[in-house]
């Protein structure tokens, strides 16, 4: 996999030095071009002529008289940069050296986002571990995954089958966009196991603004494992490249997308007993219950977009006015995407055996062979290629009014309109007949809109609301609020006083004050009606068919959330009431609950710091009031202790300790792989493992340095049963290294 990267890595840096000297080669050409018509149109007694210098001609006639002729400065004006003069920034963003964001898919908004140099959670190189609580994952790098927390779950309305592989792919909200002070490149490549087993996680990112409003970047990343267990080789690489330009009134972003994701599927453990009390001389030896080769699953994604805006201002624009955020303004814009996505399934027909299947009277295991994984094999009774394909081209035209200005008690009020074009495809018992598959066309449209304002830094308040009228998601509805209160402590003296006396008295007194500490309290609330994806309704495969009418789901959340991060401190609690939820039953098959089921869930954060020593702690505890339709975790927890020091100063920063997730048992879901869906088994309970990694970690000036032991405890303590999904073990034990390098110039 690296040598396909590192040719990819090659062109990328070829073509980067290429585009990043473009002004320079104009600079030139238009200095060359300027002597040229200096030479031969100008006056050569000219005092501006640049060839009219001290030496060539050294004096001058003035009336009649030869004057000595004054030298003309030669020396090149520096042209002045034009500034950042964007209405999306303010002035506190625009004072940083390198900063991103992301855009909003409805809305003229962007989401500051900061650059990642730190060793803050460099250590963290699975990417559904680093927020929350983590996820509870299939198993090595690049597989799927789903949060421990139930509000933090991906919801997809198109495509469900890639809500696994969130953490990893692009999307139109995710992808970045940077504004550079400098060309900036970063590489991170990170390795683990022997070679046949290798896990790699390699990033790459190329960035140029060409002006301060002008830019452009190419992010791509390379993530899998060749495969500890038995058919567990995973490959997964995610590529965008984005232009963009914020000006004072116009803007637009751009942006290409490619998901390519391979995995081969075992179908996890034949049972718990050979993680749990067996020891095999390699984990490649775990028998798995998918025994071919050939169960695979390809998936393919290519989106394009681009988001535009036009700004006009209500009132003149003056020399003064750094942007126009500060006046009355409205802005005229349209988005455009065009997002596909395919996925291929094959698998051969074959069986396994089970040694430890059931318990005779005398308790001895009785085996089982012949099992199959798969119960049903409608179309082909031997092997299986399952294509589906889908296409959205979505449409929308949005207004935004400034009634005064950007951070305004009322500070923007939007409205849109949209139109999704939808295509779906796959294979049907016809398509053996005429040859093609099967294509079904929809459409929706819909409104939406909201409001949003500031009062000083104190209050951020907004409402935002969508609708389709009718049609395909016809009655589907949305509508939320959120409110954020945000307030400060005050300065207040410390006072450190001595006191020495014995004959004479010295008295010293030190008075400091503690700044302003912002407590921020946050208040959301949505409800969302919402119709069933078509895959949900309309499936027709080797091992699952359906052609089922579904009801709409409809579901309130409610949310409150209070943080102080200035001391490292954070409490959530959600709670949401969800009827008629759909969701993949016990044997893989779409099923809708009739009734009303309600989640609860409690996070709290806390980071304590004594001297170099930091303790990390993360908890989510949940209720849901019926396991078989929402099944949750009670207690989920992310750990990490670790010392960080100086080891040279301002030189090389250090940083070693462990992490470690904890989660207590429960049905967790099971996995299927010719659907790629989760589904709520009811035979297995997981959890009450600690699953824990030492790691060392260090910055030398830009480059940092990774290096981790997964899963130290394995063999020394816990149950011995290391699955976060059903049937799937997570990695054994194995030692890791790498390196991440940004380079600003």
């Amino acid at each position: 996999m690296f040598p396909k990267v590192l040719k990819k890595i090659l062109w990328i840096l070829l073509w980067g030095g290429l585009l990043a000297f473009p002004t320079l080669e104009a600079s030139a050409q238009f200095d060359a071009s300027a002597i040229l018509r200096n030479q031969n149109n100008q006056n050569p007694n000219d005092p501006n002529n640049p060839n009219n210098m001290l030496g060539s001609n050294p004096f001058q006639t003035q009336n009649g008289e030869e004057q000595p002729a004054m030298p003309t400065d030669s020396t090149k004006k520096k042209r002045l940069r034009k500034p950042l003069e964007s209405y999306f920034f303010n002035d506190s963003i625009r004072a940083l050296p390198n900063f991103s964001w992301t855009i909003s898919r409805d809305y003229n908004q962007v989401h500051i986002n900061p650059l990642d140099t730190t060793l803050a959670t460099f250590r963290i190189d699975y990417p559904f571990y680093k927020e929350g609580v983590g996820h509870a994952a299939v198993g090595a790098l690049g597989q799927a995954s789903l949060p421990y927390n139930y509000f933090e779950r991906p919801q997809y309305r198109d495509f469900s089958f890639a809500e696994g592989f969130d953490v990893y792919t692009y999307r139109m909200e995710n992808v970045p966009f940077y504004n550079l002070k400098r060309p900036y490149f970063h590489f991170m490549y990170l390795e683990s196991g022997q070679k046949k087993f290798r896990e790699e996680n390699f990033s790459l990112t190329l960035g140029h603004n060409i002006s301060p409003t002008t830019g452009f970047n190419v992010n791509y990343r390379s993530r899998g494992t060749k495969g500890l267990y038995e058919w567990s080789r995973t490959k997964n690489h995610n590529l965008s490249v984005a232009v963009s330009h914020t000006g004072k009134r116009y803007s637009v972003h751009a942006g290409f997308i490619n998901n390519h994701i391979e995995t081969r599927e075992n179908g996890g453990v034949v049972g718990e007993w050979a993680i749990r009390d067996t020891t095999f001389e390699m984990p490649s030896g775990v028998p798995m219950r998918l025994t071919s080769s050939q169960a695979t699953n390809i998936y393919r994604n290519n989106a394009f977009f681009v988001e535009q805006s036009y700004g006009i201002p209500l009132l003149p624009v003056t020399e003064s006015d750094f942007s126009i955020a500060n006046l009355p303004a409205v802005f005229i814009g349209h988005s455009f995407e065009y997002n596909s996505w395919s996925k291929v399934y094959k698998d051969v027909r074959g069986t396994y055996t089970d040694d430890r299947y059931e318990r005779d009277a005398d308790g001895n295991f009785v085996p089982q062979d012949g099992l199959e994984y798969y119960k049903n094999w409608f179309i082909n009774p031997t092997q299986t290629r399952d294509s589906i394909y889908e296409r959205v081209i979505s449409n929308r035209v949005f207004i935004q009014a400034q009634p005064w200005d950007r951070n305004g008690v009322v500070g923007t009020v939007n409205g849109g309109v949209g139109l999704d074009l939808h295509t779906y495809s796959q294979f049907r018992l016809d398509s053996y007949l005429n040859g093609k598959y099967d294509k079904v066309g929809k459409s929706s449209y819909f409104v939406y809109g909201s409001v949003e304002g500031k009062i000083k830094k104190y209050v951020d308040w907004g409402a935002d609301a969508k609708f389709y009228p009718s049609g395909y998601r016809g009655g589907d509805v949305s509508f939320g609020a959120n409110l954020t209160l945000t307030g400060y402590i005050r300065k207040r003296p410390l006072i450190l006083e001595g006191r020495f006396r014995i004959e004479i008295g010295a008295h010293l007194a030190l008075t400091g004050y503690l700044r302003g500490h912002p407590l921020i309290l946050e208040g959301r609330f949505s409800m969302d009606r919402r119709s069933p994806n078509y895959w949900q309704e309309n499936l027709f495969s080797n091992h699952y068919v359906w052609l089922t009418p579904l009801r709409k789901e409809n579901e309130t959340r409610f949310e409150v959330a209070f943080r102080v991060p200035d001391y490292a401190f954070e409490v959530g609690v959600w709670q949401g009431i969800v009827t008629d939820k759909i969701y993949y039953g016990a044997d893989s098959q779409i099923t809708q609950d009739n009734g009303t089921v309600s989640v609860t869930s409690v996070y709290a954060r806390k980071d304590f710091r004594i001297a170099g020593l930091h303790l990390d702690h993360k908890v989510l505890l949940q209720w849901s009031t019926n396991h078989s339709v929402i099944p949750v975790p009670l207690v989920s927890a992310f750990l990490s202790y670790y010392y960080e020091f100086w080891a040279v100063r301002d030189v090389l920063r250090v940083q070693f300790g462990v992490d470690g997730h904890f989660n207590t048992r429960y049905y967790a879901p099971g996995y299927n792989p010719a659907l790629s869906e989760f589904f709520n088994q009811r035979e297995i309970e997981v959890g009450n493992y600690p699953y824990m990694d030492l790691f060392l970690m260090g910055k030398w000036k830009r480059m940092r340095i990774f290096l981790k032991y997964q899963h130290i405890n394995r063999g020394l303590f816990g149950n011995g049963e290391y699955f976060a999904i059903a049937k799937y073990p997570l990695n054994p034990g194995m030692f890791k290294m790498g390196i991440s390098w940004g380079f600003y110039d």
